[in-house]
């Protein structure tokens, strides 16, 4: 997301719970250092970093982008109004993130060629799934790895370590849904990512 402030927001959710960057560091199992660098905007986290803070607080990844405002159930989302939950490299743009009770995530994924969801594996409650649109994508699923192209399709366990890397050319387009969106919501002691 353009212009989005991500060390104002978090330093705003940290202060509002009335945690030091210390504390919050040893809740997330992250460094000091990587609190007051998130927070200075001297580094753009991983997915999988900026998850496992999160989860300190707990806040969730759509609510952490979205803000905490809800907005009225309706059926269509143009493309402009889907939040983006990405981490600046790769981008996760989330259907319907201020819709009350949503009871799965729908997300539009875009990977740029080498983005990775990081080293330390993805862990939520929860199933997921989804398809190639195009490009290709390497997932790791407990250990298993494929490589899918268009049209191919996953669907885990999203207990299951997890990982998502583009090791092709090309920006690799999925279409995916999880439920229920534990990744997109949060605050889950057992996520490690």
């Amino acid at each position: 997301m353009q212009g989005f402030d991500v060390g104002a927001r978090l330093r705003q959710l940290r202060n509002a719970r009335g945690l030091s960057q210390r504390e919050l560091a040893k809740r997330a199992g992250v460094t000091n250092s990587t609190i007051s660098l998130v927070e200075q905007n001297s580094v753009s986290p991983s997915v999988s970093s900026l998850k496992k803070i999160l989860d300190a607080l707990p806040v969730s990844i759509s609510a952490f982008f979205a803000g905490d405002e809800l907005s009225q159930p309706r059926p269509f989302y143009p493309a402009a109004e889907l939040t983006e939950i990405g981490d600046g490299h790769l981008s996760w743009r989330l259907v319907a993130a201020r819709r009350p009770d949503r009871s799965m995530s729908i997300i539009h994924e875009r990977y740029p060629p080498g983005a990775d969801t990081g080293e330390e594996m993805l862990e939520h409650e929860g199933e997921e799934g989804g398809v190639v649109i195009s490009g290709t994508i390497e997932i790791t699923v407990n250990g298993e790895v494929a490589v899918l192209g268009a049209g191919d399709a996953y669907y885990f366990d999203s207990r299951l370590p997890h990982r998502f890397r583009n090791p092709g050319e090309t920006e690799c387009v999925i279409v995916s849904a999880n439920s229920p969106p534990t990744f997109s919501e949060g605050g889950q002691e057992l996520h490690h990512a």
